[in-house]
């Protein structure tokens, strides 16, 4: 099993291709095809579940979370570093360096 990447604002990040989900009263179901573990997210997780179905900057989905909600920019910041790390431990997502080289 690989080594976990690093996870940071500039890091891109995005839905793995091994799994499903869906949307269940405003959460999150996912299932980990290779696995066969499943996962549920709360509505913020939901939320960003659905901002990293396409790559994006790890920095971009923190602005959309601090526009949708009344959060403090560090703790939201460390809460959603600390989830994408449990993504990334659990094979849901994929985590790319963000420097572009």
């Amino acid at each position: 099993m690989p080594a976990p990447v690093s996870i940071t604002l500039d890091s891109i990040v995005r839905v793995a291709p091994d799994q499903i989900s869906c949307e269940l009263e405003g959460e999150a179901a996912i299932l980990n095809l290779k696995t066969g573990a499943y996962y549920g997210l709360n509505p913020v997780g939901a939320t960003i579940w659905g901002l990293i179905e396409r790559p994006i900057a790890v920095r971009g989905v923190l602005e959309a979370i601090l526009e949708q909600f009344d959060v403090d920019r560090d703790v939201c910041e460390r809460d959603l570093i600390d989830l994408l790390r449990e993504l990334d431990e659990r094979g849901l997502i994929e985590v790319a360096d963000g420097s572009g080289g």
